[in-house]
C-alpha cells in the first residue's frame, strides 16, 4: 500500500506538504501544478488494475482518435479529484491501446467551443444536458457517457448508487444509529437544471420506510472539502445532532471531519462518518475514513474499451455498463454509545 512518504518522494516535495495538500489545507501556499501532481501521484500509487491488458491485436489496427469532453474545470478537479481519477483511467487506457486522445476541459460555466472535427468518437465525463450531448453528435455519432445516464440512447459507464446507499445505511443502522444525517452536493447541467442525486433520494426512501428520516438532518452545497467543513459546522450548530453522517464525497468528508475535530467532537466515539468514492486521501485521515470505493480509473478504462468496441462493431443498440462498488470499513464508524 502506498504511503505519504512514497508520494512525497515521487513528487519531490516534503512529507508535510503532501499531508497538507491531501487534507485540503487552504493555508498552504503551493502552486496548483504541485497540488495536481501530488493528487495524480496519490491516485496512481493507490490504483490497482482489475483486469489484464491484451491489446496486441488493437495495436495492429488503424490508429483511432477520440475526444475526451470533461465537464469539470481543471481548478474544480483539484477541489474534488473523483473526476481526475476517471480522466487518468481514460488517458492510461488510450496510451495502452495507442489511441490518440484530444482533451477538452470546461472553461468557467461553458464548454470550450474549440472542436476537432476528425474524431472517431467522444467520451463525455460528467453531467451533460440532452442539448449538450446532441451537440457532440454533430462531431461524431460514437459517444460514451461516463458517470451519467440521461437516456437509454447512448452507451454509458455508470455506478449503482442506490445499491451502494442501501449497503451504507444498513451498515449504520446495524451499528445502532437511528439518527443519521446527510451532507451532499448539488449538481446542475448547463441550463441550471438540477440533477437528481440517487444517493440523496435513496437516503430519503430507506430511512422514511423505517420511520428514521428527519428532513432537518439534510445539508447540501458543493462537492468540495470547503463546503463539507461549512455544512458540518452548520449541522453542529443545531440543537439536535445526528450520531452518524453519510457524506456524499470523500472530499466533503475530509472537510466535515476537520469541522468535527475543531469542535472537539470525537470520531467515531461521538459521531460516525461514512464517505463516498475512496479517493487516495481517505486512508491517510485520522481516523481513516470508512467509505464506498468507486473504481474510478477502471470506469475510465472501460469507457475507452466500450467506445472502441462501439466504433468497430458498428452496432445500433446502446450498452450500459454498471461498475461494481466496494464498501471499505475503516476507523471512522462505531456503535452508538447509549
Amino acid at each position: 500500500m502506498a504511503t505519504l512518504k512514497d508520494i512525497a518522494e515521487k513528487a519531490g516535495v516534503s512529507l508535510a506538504t503532501v499531508s497538507r495538500v491531501l487534507n485540503y489545507d487552504k493555508t498552504l501556499s503551493v502552486a496548483d501544478e504541485t497540488r495536481k501532481k501530488i493528487f495524480e501521484i496519490a491516485q496512481e500509487l493507490n490504483y490497482k488494475t482489475v483486469r489484464n491488458r491484451h491489446h496486441a491485436q488493437d495495436e495492429k489496427k488503424e490508429r483511432l482518435k477520440i475526444g475526451l469532453v470533461y465537464w469539470y474545470t481543471e481548478q474544480q478537479e483539484l477541489e474534488d479529484p473523483y473526476y481526475m481519477s476517471i480522466r487518468l483511467g481514460v488517458e492510461k487506457e488510450c496510451y495502452e491501446r495507442k489511441i490518440e486522445l484530444v482533451k477538452l476541459f470546461k472553461s468557467g460555466k461553458k464548454q470550450e467551443d474549440v472542436w476537432v472535427n476528425d474524431l472517431d468518437g467522444i467520451i463525455a465525463v460528467g453531467k451533460f444536458s440532452r442539448d449538450e450531448v446532441e451537440s457532440f453528435k454533430k462531431i461524431t455519432e460514437r459517444i460514451v457517457l461516463v458517470d451519467y445516464t440521461p437516456s437509454d440512447e447512448y452507451d454509458c459507464i455508470a455506478i449503482d448508487f442506490r445499491k451502494a446507499m442501501v449497503e451504507v445505511l444498513q451498515y449504520l443502522v446495524d451499528l445502532g444509529h437511528t439518527s443519521i444525517g446527510y451532507i451532499g452536493g448539488k449538481e446542475f447541467v448547463h441550463n441550471e437544471q438540477q440533477i437528481t442525486d440517487e444517493r440523496e433520494r435513496t437516503f430519503y426512501e430507506f430511512l422514511q420506510l423505517r420511520s428514521l428520516y428527519n428532513e432537518s438532518f439534510i445539508w447540501t452545497g458543493k462537492f468540495t472539502a470547503e463546503d463539507g467543513f461549512r455544512l458540518m459546522k452548520e449541522a453542529l450548530s443545531q440543537p439536535e445532532r445526528p450520531t452518524a453522517f453519510f457524506v456524499a464525497s470523500d472530499s466533503m468528508a475530509i472537510g466535515a471531519m476537520r469541522a468535527l475535530h475543531e469542535e472537539g467532537i470525537k470520531v467515531p466515539e461521538e459521531v460516525s462518518l461514512v464517505g463516498f468514492n475512496d479517493i487516495a486521501t481517505s486512508k491517510f485521515l485520522q481516523p481513516s475514513l470508512t467509505t464506498v470505493k468507486i473504481h474510478t480509473e477502471f470506469m475510465g478504462e472501460s469507457a475507452v474499451e466500450l467506445l472502441q468496441e462501439q466504433i468497430r462493431s458498428n452496432r445500433s443498440i446502446a450498452k450500459k455498463i454498471i461498475i461494481p462498488h466496494e464498501f471499505i470499513e475503516r476507523e471512522s464508524c462505531g456503535r452508538v454509545n447509549k
